[in-house]
């Protein structure tokens, strides 16, 4: 399988000389196409950093980051965006619903800042709630959801766009169990189909389903 997601000598420094902090210490992963990988660490182990930098919500202090085969470690905030709308859809642990919109335009609202044809996104988004077994709750709000079918809406959102990598941190963090076991099938459902999976969990039982396991100590990855 081809590389993906290269991470080259990665380091991410905050603050100052006064008071430093090495979050990312020397991180260098390969993640190839098709690949189901978990990230795995306690808090402030790095793994939210990581995520932030794998994700292109955050650039390295340092080190090289190649995606799909482009360098993007100089690229500004404007060119990130448009590699996270085309490239990378997202899971978190809080939904990051809209409160306000339905799970339809929820779905939809990454489709219209891609500027995509009206007809043709509303085909994406009716087809993404379909997979996730939410056609009959389309025009519910998050409110009017359990936190299982909100997680389903966030999954749908991260399809919609059809990006290759699907980047899922904490996805089961809010669910009880029942729900969340559903959630990491429809997650290890998206990878038989051939999407790359990155997952960042604290929990090794979910790490355990994906085919690799990274694990991360103090900014650096010990296995």
């Amino acid at each position: 399988m081809k590389d993906l997601i290269v991470l080259k000598d990665i380091y991410k420094t905050y603050g100052d000389a006064d008071y430093r902090v090495d979050a990312l210490n020397g991180v260098n992963i390969t993640i190839k196409r098709g690949e189901f990988t978990s990230i795995v660490g306690t808090s402030g182990s790095g793994k939210s950093t990581l995520m932030n930098i794998i994700g292109c919500l955050d650039l390295p202090t340092s080190g090289k980051y190649i995606l799909d085969d482009t360098d993007i470690i100089s690229y500004n905030d404007k060119e990130l965006s448009l590699i996270r709308n085309k490239k990378i859809g997202f899971i978190f642990q809080c939904f990051n619903l809209v409160a306000g919109l339905t799970a339809f335009e929820n779905v939809e609202l990454p489709l219209i800042y891609r500027g995509m044809d009206k007809t043709e996104r509303r085909n994406l988004v009716t087809t993404a709630l379909k997979r996730v077994s939410l056609e009959n709750r389309m025009y519910h709000k998050p409110s009017e959801m359990s936190g299982g079918q909100q997680q389903r809406v966030a999954i749908a959102r991260a399809l919609a766009a059809q990006p290759p990598i699907i980047l899922a941190d904490e996805p089961t963090g809010n669910l009880d169990k029942k729900s969340g076991e559903a959630v990491m099938e429809m997650i290890c459902e998206l990878h038989r189909q051939g999407k790359t999976i990155v997952l960042i969990t604290h929990d090794m039982k979910v790490a355990k389903m994906a085919e690799r396991i990274i694990q991360i100590s103090d900014g650096k990855v010990v296995q």
